[in-house]
């Protein structure tokens, strides 16, 4: 069975109706990132980000999985899939994929501010402060901050290098290191490109497929599926 690979960014979100995490305007819903996505800002304001966090988990169990999500899950009927995500929804796994591996957290469980590896699920949208790990610590949204390291990096590495059939669907490949994963793919391997604007250089093994995820991701499934 052949080892699809597939990295997906804010663009397949966008098209659930949550917002990008860095709109042209360099704001998310906004707010400056400073202000609410790095450590420093959790010590000077952590009510601020907790608010934050908890309207962005909101708008995430309030939208559905699109076309993109469902036919990228419709692929384990034919392939062994992973999906490697820079999002921090769970869009993918309410689609039905179940081999999901979140780069930069996921907003639907919390962590403790003393270990990030300590993770719990969320009952409803909100943490509240004072709600406190096992270690003691506040509770915050399990999602990795500017400034923090990127835990499951190495591990989508080793995905990426053992790919057969490499998807990168509505990502710019403006973040680190998540945007070097494409560079641990063999070089051999077919590299499918979908986004309305293409963020890597064409080549032999490249297929550019311009379009928004909802239009290219089922476009290529049903080839795939053929």
């Amino acid at each position: 069975m052949e080892n699809i690979v597939i990295l997906t960014g804010a663009g397949i979100s966008a098209e659930s109706g949550l917002k990008t995490f860095r709109d042209s305007d360099g704001l998310w819903e906004g707010y400056n990132i400073e202000d609410v996505a790095t450590p420093e800002a959790w010590a000077r304001n952590p009510q601020m980000v907790q608010q934050f966090y908890n309207e962005r988990r909101k708008s995430v169990l309030e939208a559905q999985p699109n076309l993109a999500h469902f036919a990228l899950a419709k692929l384990e009927e034919k392939y062994q899939v992973t999906i490697i995500t820079q999002n921090i929804d769970d869009l993918h796994e309410r689609a039905g994929s179940t081999n999901v591996v979140h780069l930069h957290g996921v907003i639907t469980r919390s962590q403790s501010s003393l270990n990030p590896a300590l993770t719990y699920p969320i009952n409803g949208w909100e943490i509240k402060m004072g709600e406190t790990c096992e270690l003691g610590s506040q509770l915050r949204a399990h999602v990795v901050w500017f400034g923090e390291a990127v835990p499951m990096i190495e591990t989508a590495a080793r995905i990426c290098s053992d790919a057969d059939i490499f998807i990168l669907v509505g990502t710019s490949l403006a973040v680190y290191p998540a945007a070097g994963l494409i560079n641990y793919v063999p070089r051999q391997v077919t590299r499918y490109i979908i986004d309305p604007n293409i963020p890597v250089s064409s080549g032999s093994r490249v297929v550019e497929m311009p379009y928004k995820a909802t239009i290219g991701v089922p476009m290529l499934v049903e080839e795939l599926m053929g």
